[in-house]
């Protein structure tokens, strides 16, 4: 199983927003997660620099990744997230991502 640690930066204007839309992230994304393999996804953020830290399982990145980038759910709801994010430099939140260095881990 890969541990996947990420992190994204937010607009500051859009905080409130973000976190609202994930108060109830649509039933087929969550599904979508699930089915391509995406476990014990958890997002934090930093509202003082409107910096997001995703973690996540998965028994294949790159398998987890191209299995929810085949999937119509996700291309409406990246499309819908992409506003809420800084320096993406054209890509969706889901391929831009700064995927973070595993230092430790304590099972």
């Amino acid at each position: 199983m890969q541990r996947i640690g990420f992190r994204l930066k937010l607009k500051k204007d859009t905080l409130d927003e973000y976190v609202e839309r994930h108060q109830s992230v649509w039933p087929e994304m969550l599904d979508a997660l699930s089915s391509t393999g995406w476990t014990n996804y958890s997002l934090f953020l930093d509202r003082d620099d409107a910096t997001l830290f995703g973690y996540f399982e998965t028994p294949d990145l790159n398998a987890a990744r191209e299995g929810m980038a085949a999937l119509e759910v996700n291309t409406l709801w990246q499309s819908e997230m992409e506003n809420y994010f800084e320096a993406l430099e054209g890509l969706k939140p889901d391929e831009g991502f700064k995927t973070l260095e595993s230092v430790f881990f304590l099972a």
